[in-house]
């Protein structure tokens, strides 16, 4: 499979998941935009290791809960690239809440980072795929909590089903312009955000048994999974979600 040619933007991409789709479409030689709101030197270090896979990238300091920013994300791609051809909407943040204690201000936090970026993050990529001829893709990293609920992290589950809905109406939206549009759902993921369950031996235990395949999934595994999707053996895929999670939200205590 081969990526070479095709230009990737990445939202919140200096770290996690966000990385490893950076690393796994540069090994297959898109070129990539880098996009972070904190830690530069880590968007440096990820630069230098697209680098390194002989792609091209550059980073883009933009906080996707703003259109504008989101705009800006697409313009610099174009600049730097000439065209934008896949667009991950990655960035997404947690507050860990129930419906009973989360503030406005968690709220609108949650929703704004993970839901209207994607949902703006879609739109503009997808009028300079138009703009430019020739389809796309548009890959929205979601989470079994699109559809799995999560008691005590509802801001957060309820940001993600919007992105399930999403996917499925724009892919349908889009289709006349050859632009794809699938969500990639992973499960438990051996990412900063999930430092705190992995610090916990008793946690990790409670955790690892409840997911069939016995264990966390690595990053580059979830990373892999967006490649194919941008890739053209992923040509027919689209309006759906793919769930990575090791069967967890299948498992079953066999009654």
């Amino acid at each position: 499979m081969s990526l070479k040619g095709k230009v990737a933007i990445v939202t919140g991409s200096n770290s996690g998941i966000g990385l490893a789709v950076v690393l796994k479409l540069a090994e297959h030689g898109a070129s990539i935009v880098v996009d972070y709101v904190t830690h530069p030197e880590a968007t440096e270090a990820a630069i230098k290791q697209v680098t390194a896979l002989g792609a091209k990238a550059i980073g883009v300091d933009a906080d996707v809960s703003k259109v504008a920013e989101l705009q800006k994300l697409v313009d610099e791609a174009v600049k730097a690239f000439g065209r934008v051809d896949i667009m991950v909407n990655n960035a997404g943040v947690e507050t860990r809440t129930s419906v009973l204690d989360t503030t406005e201000a968690q709220y609108e936090k949650v929703l704004e980072i993970n839901l209207k970026s994607a949902f703006f993050g879609t739109q503009i990529a997808a009028k300079q795929m138009i703009k430019q001829g020739g389809g796309g893709r548009i890959i929205n990293i979601t989470s079994v909590h699109e559809d799995w609920p999560m008691p005590g992290n509802t801001a957060y589950c309820l940001s993600k089903g919007g992105m399930r809905m999403l996917t499925r109406t724009a892919g349908v939206e889009l289709a006349p312009h050859k632009i794809l549009v699938v969500g990639v759902a992973p499960g438990a993921v051996a990412t900063p955000i999930n430092l705190v369950t992995m610090k916990d031996p008793s946690l990790m235990q409670k955790l690892d048994t409840a997911i069939p395949l016995g264990r966390m999934a690595k990053p580059e595994e979830i990373g892999s999974v967006v490649a194919f999707l941008a890739g053209d053996q992923a040509s027919y895929v689209t309006a759906t979600t793919i769930v990575v999670d090791g069967g967890m939200t299948q498992q079953s205590p066999g009654l």
